[in-house]
């Protein structure tokens, strides 16, 4: 899936963009219905809500899971990124956000990228997120918000907030998170709430400031979020463990774009096990040849 000209001028002036109902309910189920079995897992790589059960997020399925190793390939994932890129891709994260249905917590005003060049050294912000809704998304289930251009004035002062929740994250002060509000339109649109069916999705800017407050319904608002980074521009330090900013960056080939439908064949390195070295870190900068 390809962007044309009128596209990719909407993404620089707003820093994101929305396709409702992009993938069909078919496609959806073969997602959906593999959540529950990945969430029941007691691994790392499930972090679950403070002091709750419910999973928060989940990462790296693709890596071990079929119908989320063809999501990570999808075209209608992966093409718009490079358009916009201009550059072959890597995976540098791959999640399934919970948000489940009265346990779903906030998710602080951040920047992705903060987090991405603050923890991960990655050089540049040539990295954005596609994200795919696996549930109706309303304005009562924690919906993404966003701040319509605030992309443009690149990275933020930001604080590692440790404690709000049970995932660590870069977070944005409220003075200026009224700022950029107040410059984006104030009440007259300096705040966007992109909602949908299931199957929607949205790819939006690696500085684009967002948060989605908890969920208090009675429904759940998962969604999957692949991180797609220009292969250039990986990642410099492996801080963080590789369950959560992957190493490897091999581009990215996409699949055929009926791939949620058909079984093509997908490689699954960690199907037998998440390795001990993908708990590994160090804060050490990478060395690269001249």
């Amino acid at each position: 899936m390809r962007l044309g000209a009128a596209q990719k001028e909407q993404f620089e002036r707003d820093g994101y963009l929305f396709f409702p109902g992009l993938f069909t309910p078919a496609e959806t189920r073969t997602l959906t219905s593999a959540v529950p079995e990945l969430y029941s897992r007691r691994e790392a790589y499930n972090v679950r809500e403070k002091g709750k059960d419910a999973v928060r997020t989940s990462f790296a399925a693709h890596l071990y899971s079929e119908p989320f190793a063809r999501l990570a390939r999808h075209p209608r994932m992966i093409e718009p990124v490079e358009d916009l890129l201009g550059e072959e891709l890597y995976m540098h994260q791959f999640k399934i956000n919970g948000k489940a249905a009265f346990d779903g917590d906030v998710w602080q005003w951040h920047q992705d990228y903060g987090t991405w060049l603050n923890d991960d050294l990655m050089p540049a912000e040539r990295a954005m997120n596609v994200a795919i809704f696996l549930d109706d998304v309303s304005e009562f289930n924690g919906p993404l918000m966003f701040i319509p251009g605030s992309h443009k004035r690149g990275v933020v002062d930001a604080r590692h907030d440790q404690t709000t929740t049970s995932y660590p994250l870069w977070t944005i002060g409220n003075e200026l998170i009224a700022q950029l509000v107040d410059r984006a339109g104030g009440k007259n649109g300096g705040i966007v709430s992109p909602k949908g069916p299931a199957g929607s999705m949205i790819l939006f800017h690696g500085c684009l400031v967002h948060a989605s407050g908890s969920n208090l319904s009675p429904w759940n608002r998962v969604s999957v979020y692949l991180s797609l980074c220009a292969i250039s521009n990986h990642i410099r330090r492996f801080k963080r463990p590789e369950y959560i900013a992957h190493r490897d960056f091999t581009p990215i080939e996409t699949l055929p774009d009926d791939c949620l439908l058909k079984d093509y064949r997908v490689d699954l390195p960690w199907k037998n096990g998440m390795p001990a070295s993908a708990l590994e870190t160090s804060t050490d900068a990478l060395k690269l040849a001249a």
